[in-house]
């Protein structure tokens, strides 16, 4: 068990800035959580004091630590006292509504084509998944580049992502090219899900991007699972 501390903070003014925040602070506790409202740092396993970590946030923005709230030891990560359920409930919830829409649209049709299936399913993913990341597409790139390889490297590719996938969401819904959206998709969904691997491996107490900013979800082999059902998918449509 590990101490728990909750401080106050100032000049948060969006989830770009809790984004941006976290992504500072990350490599300095074991694990990391900023909430807006209200404005808090819960740390865990704080590996700096206060004013080591206000000169490392003085280099992301005008944010500074105040006065601790609370600290406890022994005190479980805020993630490990979470049910499954609780913690993934957005999550699942979306996955729900989408498979409940692709479903009736196979009873609709008299019978059940996994072929046709698939690319609606798939269709679904995309274009909801695009729309909470579009929703605040700043906060969402400054949150994927703490893990895609890529938006490591190139950070405006986190500001293309959403558009991928909305346009890939798009190709599924039209049946428009498959053979190009399905490789496509193998792609970048193969690629997407190294990143995540990696930081599941590395065990780094991050938030995941899937949904956007507007969701606390950790980055655990939750995601992996949905990158790799995906390119799961549009392998077997290529085959």
């Amino acid at each position: 068990m590990k101490t728990h501390t909750i401080y106050s903070i100032t000049g948060l003014t969006c989830n770009n800035c809790v984004a941006k925040v976290q992504a500072a602070l990350a490599p300095h506790a074991d694990f990391v959580e900023v909430t807006l409202k209200p404005p808090q740092v819960t740390l865990t396993g704080q590996k700096d004091n206060v004013d080591t970590l206000n000169t490392i946030l003085k280099n992301v923005g005008n944010y500074q630590i105040g006065a601790e709230i609370l600290s406890a030891s022994n005190v479980k990560n805020s993630e490990d006292s979470k049910s499954f359920l609780t913690t993934y409930k957005p999550l699942i919830l979306v996955f729900f509504y989408i498979l409940l829409v692709t479903l009736a649209i196979e009873a609709a049709s008299g019978n059940f084509v996994l072929h046709r299936f698939m690319p609606n399913f798939m269709a679904g993913f995309f274009l909801v998944f695009s729309f909470f990341k579009l929703l605040d597409l700043a906060g969402f790139a400054s949150s994927y580049a703490m893990y895609d390889l890529l938006a490591k490297r190139v950070y405006a590719y986190g500001f293309i992502y959403p558009f991928i996938e909305l346009g890939l969401g798009t190709l599924y819904l039209l049946d428009y090219r498959p053979m190009l959206a399905n490789a496509i998709t193998l792609i970048v969904m193969t690629f997407s899900s190294i990143g995540v691997i990696l930081a599941v491996m590395n065990k780094q107490k991050i938030r995941c991007a899937c949904l956007g900013t507007g969701f606390n979800l950790p980055m655990t082999t939750v995601t992996i699972i949905e990158d790799l059902l995906m390119a799961g998918m549009a392998l077997w449509m290529l085959i």
